[in-house]
This record gives C-alpha cells, structure tokens and sequence, in this order.
C-alpha cells in the first residue's frame, strides 16, 4: 500500500475539515427540544385516542397517570437526516418497575403548541423527531423519575433530560398550610379561594350553575379524577369509591352540605388541578437540594387550562385559541437581552409586566424571564386573583403612551397594554428620534410600534398640526371596546366558528368553495349600528376627493397612498436637492435627517397604516390624520390637489365654484387643475392653436414686457374592458425599474386618459419620463 507523503496527509486533512465545517456552517441548526405534551379531550376525539388517559403536560403527574414525551427538532432538517433517537429512562423511585413504554401518539397527532407547529406567517418551525421520537412513562409509585434522550441527525447531536414527579393529591387546604402569608412565600390561596374556580362544584350539585349539570362533569371541577385503574392516587374518584358517594340525582340546595367532608377536601377546581399532585412537594419542604425541586408542576403552556376548556364543540376557548395570532405570536422579541419586549411577547412577561401595573410602580426589566412562550390563557387571565372581571389580571384604566387616561374601555383595557403605539408620546418620534436619543425603553426608533389599535381607537397620540382632529364613536358606543368587537360570539352552525371571534379574536374568517379560499369579514357585531353591511369596507363618505364614493378602507387607503407620493424614499438628501419622485411607496423607511415636516407626515402614516383596520377603528380621526398631513406637505386641506393659498389668491376662497379643480373660469377651456402644475393664471384666457395653448401672461400676445408661454400637456390616452384592469407605469431610463403610477385603474369599456405636465415649476424641476399601461389579465 502506497503511503502519501505525510505533508500531503496534513492537506488532505485540512481539505476534508474544510468541507466538513463548511456543510455544517450552511446545515439547519438542530434546535432540539424534550417536551411533556399534553393530551386535551378535542385531542382524543380529533386523532381517535379513545381509552388513552388524559394529560396536563406538567412535570408533576399523579400515580398510575401517563407523561406522553416527545422530542422536537428543526422542521428545516429532512426527516431522512435523523439517524438515531435513543430513550433512556435515566433514574427511578426504589420500588419502581415501570419501564418507558411506546406512545399511543401517532404521526398524525401534531405537537401540542400552536407556536412549535408554525410561525406567525405560517412557516413550519419543528417537527417531532421521526417515528421514535414519542415515548411514554406511566409512573407507578410516587417519586422522581428522569428521562433522557439522544438524537443523533447529519446535522448534529443532542442530549436532552427531562425530570417527572409522580405524587398523590392532598387538597387545597394543605397548600393553604402555607401559601396563606407565610413570609417569602407566594400567598396565593386566600385570593384563589375568592375565584369561581374555588367553589364550582359547591354550586354546580347544588344548581346554581345550570339544569343540566351531571355526573359527566364532574372530572374538570375536582382534583385528580381519573377513573383508569391505574390511576390510584387520591384523586376525587378514589376516595368517591371508598367513601360509596353518589352524585345526586337532583340538583338542588343541600347536595354540597351533604357531602361528605374527604370528599370535599378534594372538591372544585384547585390548586392541584393547575400544578400537579402536591405529596411530593409536601414532603421535600424545606430541603431545596433535593433533585427536582420544587416538585410540583407550573408551567405557561396552554396546556394546562385545555384540560377541560378544550372539549369541542362545547369548551371551545382552547379551540379558538389555536386559531389565533396569540398562539403562534413571533419568538424574534424574546430571549437574550429582550427584557424590553417580553412584556407584551410572552405569557410570563405580560404577567411580569402586570405586577408592576397593578403595585403602581414603573415598569423595571429585572428578574423578568425572556423565555418564549406565546400569549397563552395565564398570560391575560391570573387563576390566583378574581379582582378583575373573567380573573383578568388589570383592571379597566389604561394609560397611553402620551399620558392619555382611559378609564371608559372596559375588558377592552386590557388589550390595550400592548396594542398602542409603546414607543411613548408622538414627540418622541418628531424631536428625540433626530437627536438620536431614547425614544422608549429599549433604545432609539421612529413612529409607533405595531400595533397601535388602542391609540387609534381613542384619537389620542398622533400629530394634529394643532387642529381639533374629530373621532369616531366606537371609544364610546361599543361596550368593552376591543372586546366587544373581536371577541363576538359565533355560534356552532356559523361558517366562521372557531375562525372568528371569542378567544380567535379574529374579525375575518376563510370559505374554501371548489378549492378556491375567500377570506370574509365578520360583521354581526357591526350590522347592529352600521345595517346590513356584509364589509367592514363599506360605503360611507369620498374621504380622497376624488367624486366617487368608495368603501372606508379603500378611502382610507388611497389617502394613505397619497401621502406616500408627498413623502422621501431613500435617495433623500438634506441639501435642496432633493425631488419627490410621485411615486405611491408600500413603505416608509424614515432617516434622522428628515426634516420636521416630513417626520410629523410619516408618524401620521405609520399611524395610520399600523393600526391595520384601514380606518375601521376610527375612521374619523384617520381620515383627519392623513388630510392634515397630506395638507401640511401641500398647503391642500381640502384635498382636491390644488393648493389652497393658490385658490384664495384667484378666487378669493377654496369653495368658490371658480376654484373648483375642473373649472374654467377664463373660458378657454383649460382647467383650473392644468393650469396650476403648469403655473398659469387661471384667470387669462389662452389661446387654443392645433395641438397646444398659446398663453400670455399680460393677457394679450406681443410686446416685449410680456410673456408668451407655449404648452401642452403629455397624455396617455387608452381603451379599456370591462373585466380587465390597467396599471399606468413610468420610469425616467429605459434601463431603469418601471414604478407603478397609482392604483390600479378599472376598465369601464370606455377610453381612459392620463395627463402630466410637460412644463418645469419652480418647485418641481422637470424629469424626463417614459410611459407605459400594463393590462391585467
């Protein structure tokens, strides 16, 4: 065998290194996470797991009942890249003989959080770890068990460890032992026994909860009921059996007294039901070295509370939940130096967040967890305190960025912690932001942060140009603002159920007819003081000026598009020479060196656009906000695209019929609209000649004081179909991008015309430009 030269062999080596370093650098990470997944009752039906247990997904589980496991990697590594999944079951409780057993879960059962399945643009994010990558423990005494895994992929390797504590149930009044005042413990029992939870099945037997409540209800108001028997563990159904008690066959006052004391004790919602058994967490007080301390289940997930509010088509409120944006709300503001964000991007730091609300000091990112997790049920709802109606965690007052006191918003209050602007008063933007100073908690940026519904909806922190800006009547005349809206009951037989309103929060909702998908508007909450309306797009007013009357949101838009002709785009240079290039912009990306006047216009924009109802939250307010802008960049208030001061300079006024844009007042046929970009006088007469207009400007031709103008308009003139529609385009090279010129243009089956000036104004040098219409389809 031929041996290479050794200096060779260190190349070859190197090479090979190389490569490898560089597939590993270009691969997927692996992301890897071990999870205990919970089971809800929608789960069992929904993926046919009848006579599988239930799970809670937290990591204390009573005795006999089962801790579904699952690994999860990166859903951008192709299953055929995962090599190896290997469970141990690490440790175990002297007298155990349980071994790992394989799931009942099958591929077609998806993990258990919306936010692991896709992102909030509905991109896949992880994926279950092939087909070994489920497993299952059912504890069989109590005590702490520890599970491992390894997966092994072409892109890597991990090694994950989960601990379990298998316990028995013991009541809340032993919880309360402690959890009652105790110095430096969390006294959460004396405010949770004050909740509907503490005393559900006190009132359900007793019927004061509905005529219809039975023995079939009873596993979600009591602690550990679970009739497998595997399950002996101390929970309700085991000491109902020892006991010999019977739910009563009529449900009147007296059922509750009559209950036997043992039985009571493990009664109503508790603590258990939320946090696990609580033997083991009992017994290892004190000793905080023991592993898996504290012993008892808490956990952010949603899991938890769908335990029993997951039951289709009944408990509905997980069910909605999954379809809405809470669920799947982005990872990038959480983690590592996001303190800042977490408040309104994650369940724990909302939470966070609200304690500092509800003591009255300022909001202080120490001690706050930056860990992702969704905007789950614990998130807005504390199940320790009733203080607030449907045990949300703030009362009804909101303060705005810019100091704005709302104390008439009802449930709706709550929303508005995070949807408002967040990044402070408008003056941040307009004279911190230039100076490259702090404009809110976590550093220095312009306009308002999305989404900013709150302070559209109550008129408030925008630029007003000192003008009285009126508002829309929702702040007032919808009961619970926010909620009252989104959160519109739908009923089961509604195409929209589930999809819409409740705990979706949703206003919209999706047909899919011969495989065509239609996106609807949810309207029933509107048609009550708006008729029958089947849009939130509906015919109102001509916000824009231009003589037809169109929907809200199309109105709202065009304005919108118009005041991005008016504003910069990135070739902006504070030095006079910049041109406004007329050109309508998706988007707004503001500098420091922006002059006032461009940053005050671009806030109102932000303003408007982020608020993404398109003026449906308060139409008037953003109507008022875009004119006002759109006036200020133009001196037009009254929006008919001729500046004001140059209609009071003729005409005397804006509302003169003289001043009107498609007036003639020097009868010579040319509007008062062409006139003006081509700076004329709208009150002299030209001349028409062949092709053009001779016009002078001492009212006569000839003699060497005055001026002899030719002009003539550029046109694009064009036929059109009914059922097509046609966009105009200009470019200034032929080796350039064509920019579109507006909106859209419906054809009508008739000639279409499109006019711009050919003459240079003073301030508006000419630029040479090329046409084009484009056809669609």
């Amino acid at each position: 065998m031929r041996m290479a030269p050794a200096c060779l062999a260190a190349v070859l080596l190197v090479a090979v290194d190389a490569s490898t370093a560089l597939r590993a650098a270009s691969a997927p990470a692996l992301q890897g996470q071990l999870l205990l997944r919970p089971l809800t009752p929608s789960d069992i039906k929904d993926y046919a797991l009848t006579g599988n247990q239930g799970a809670s997904g937290l990591s204390a589980v009573g005795v006999g009942q089962p801790a579904y496991l699952e690994v999860l990697i990166n859903a951008a590594i192709a299953p055929s890249n995962i090599t190896s999944v290997t469970w141990t079951l690490t440790s175990k409780p002297v007298g155990s003989a349980v071994v790992l057993a394989t799931s009942p879960l099958g591929s077609n059962v998806p993990t258990f959080k919306m936010a692991d399945r896709v992102n909030n643009s509905g991109a896949p994010v992880y994926q279950v770890a092939g087909p070994s990558g489920r497993i299952m423990l059912r504890p069989d005494v109590a005590g702490q068990y520890q599970v491992s895994v390894a997966v092994e992929t072409a892109n890597g390797s991990t090694n994950l460890t989960q601990n379990i504590t298998a316990g028995t149930y013991i009541g809340a009044y032993t919880c309360s032992l402690c959890h009652s005042g105790n110095p430096n413990i969390p006294a959460e029992y004396p405010s949770w026994a004050e909740t509907p939870h503490a005393s559900f099945l006190t009132r359900a037997i007793d019927g004061k909860v509905s005529d219809h409540y039975s023995k079939n209800c009873i596993s979600c108001h009591t602690v550990g009921y679970d009739v497998n028997t595997n399950a002996i563990n101390g929970g309700f159904d085991d000491v109902m059996k020892q006991l010999g008690w019977s739910f009563p066959t009529v449900l009147t006052n007296g059922n509750w007294a009559a209950m036997p004391d043992q039985l009571k004790a493990l009664a109503n919602i508790q603590c258990e039901n939320c946090h696990g058994p609580g033997s083991e967490h009992v017994a290892a007080l004190g000793n905080t070295n023991l592993v898996n301390w504290p012993r008892i289940g808490k956990t952010w997930s949603a899991g938890t509370c769908a335990q029993c509010h997951d039951s289709k088509n009944t408990h509905i409120k997980n069910a909605e939940w999954n379809n809405s944006k809470h669920a799947v709300t982005t990872r990038t503001p959480s983690g590592a130096n996001r303190h800042a964000c977490v408040r309104c991007h994650t369940a724990s730091g909302f939470a966070r967040y609200t304690e500092f609300v509800n003591s009255g000091t300022a909001y202080n990112t120490n001690n706050v967890n930056t860990t992702y997790e969704a905007i789950t049920c614990q998130a807005c709802h504390d199940p320790h305190a009733d203080e607030h109606p449907s045990q949300l965690r703030l009362g009804q007052t909101i303060t705005l960025g810019d100091g704005t006191v709302v104390t008439n918003a009802g449930t709706g209050s709550l929303c508005m912690n995070c949807h408002q602007s967040r990044n402070g008063s408008v003056s941040n933007s307009i004279v911190k932001y230039p100076l490259l100073q702090q404009t809110w908690a976590g550093g220095s940026s312009f306009g308002v942060h999305d989404n900013n519904a709150a302070d559209m909806l109550e008129g408030a922190n925008a630029w007003t140009y000192g003008k009285d800006i009126p508002s829309s009547a929702h702040r007032s005349s919808v009961s619970n603002t926010c909620a009252g809206c989104h959160m519109q009951t739908v009923g089961t037989s509604d195409p929209a159920f589930l999809q819409a309103g409740g705990h979706t929060f949703s206003m919209t909702y999706t047909l899919v007819t011969n495989g065509v998908t239609n996106t609807f508007d949810k309207v029933d909450v509107c048609v009550k003081c708006h008729g029958p309306i089947t849009s939130f797009d509906m015919i109102k007013v001509d916000y824009n000026g231009d003589g037809i009357i169109e929907g809200v949101q199309t109105e709202v838009q065009s304005l919108l598009n118009k005041l991005t002709t008016l504003l910069p785009n990135s070739t902006y240079r504070l030095d006079g020479n910049y041109v406004a290039d007329g050109l309508v912009k998706t988007g707004i990306s503001t500098k420091t060196n922006w002059q006032s006047f461009f940053l005050k216009a671009g806030y109102n924009w932000q303003f408007v656009n982020n608020d993404l109802s398109k003026g449906i939250h308060n139409a008037a307010f953003a109507v008022g906000l875009l004119k006002a802008s759109i006036a200020d960049l133009t001196g037009d208030a009254n929006n008919d695209n001729l500046a004001d001061a140059w209609q009071i300079q003729y005409f005397g006024s804006t509302t003169s019929s003289n001043a009107a844009p498609n007036a003639t007042p020097a009868g010579d046929g040319i509007p008062n609209w062409l006139k003006y970009n081509l700076g004329l006088d709208p009150t002299k007469p030209g001349i028409t000649v062949p092709n053009g207009v001779v016009w002078a400007s001492g009212g006569k031709i000839g003699g060497s004081t005055n001026t002899i103008q030719i002009y003539k308009a550029a046109e694009i003139a064009f036929n059109t179909e009914v059922g097509k529609t046609y966009q105009i385009q200009s470019i200034s090279s032929i080796m350039g991008t064509w920019q579109n010129l507006g909106s859209p243009i419906v054809g009508t089956g008739g000639a279409m015309s499109y006019v711009t000036p050919t003459q240079p104004l003073a301030n508006r040098p000419l630029v040479q430009q090329y046409y084009r219409v484009v056809t669609n389809p």
